[in-house]
Formats: structure tokens, sequence, C-alpha cells
């Protein structure tokens, strides 16, 4: 099973998106165990939301579509609706 995710740092309003097949590890590694690297400096992460997919090549294209303009535009307003963002 593989998860595509979406991190969301209230604090400095920033998403990071990805896929694993280990949610827990990787949320771990992002939020705590990081030495470097874009997740380290926007700490604390929180999970926006997660899709969940039987194939690692399914996974992978749905997380290559919320890289993409319209699927950061789509990801915004997920965030959105689940009331993360405070005005």
């Amino acid at each position: 099973m593989y998860t595509v995710y979406v991190l969301f740092s209230r604090k400095y309003r920033k998403i990071y998106i990805g896929y694993s097949s280990n949610l827990a590890q990787r949320f771990l590694s992002h939020n705590e165990l990081s030495n470097k690297g874009y997740t380290k400096r926007y700490r604390p992460w929180i999970i926006a939301f997660t899709e969940e997919y039987e194939d690692k090549y399914e996974a992978l294209k749905r997380e290559r579509f919320l890289k993409t303009g319209k699927g950061r535009e789509w990801v915004w307003e997920k965030i959105g609706e689940l009331g993360l963002i405070s005005a």
C-alpha cells in the first residue's frame, strides 16, 4: 500500500506533497529526524490529508499531478475546505 500525502505548515503557510509506503516513518523524518532540506525549514508539519493506492505507479502519478499548478491549486482549495488556514 502506498500513501500520497500533503503536509501543511500553519506557521509558514507552506505545503509539501509526497508519497510513501510507510507514512508514519516518513512523517517522523519530515518533522524530527531530517537534518537538512525543505521540510526541516518549515517545521512543524501536520498531515493535511492522505490518499491510499495499492499500486506504486498510481501513487506516483497522483503525486506528480498534485505537484503541477492545477494540482497545487486543488491542494490549497482542499486545505481551505478542511479549515486548516486561519484568517
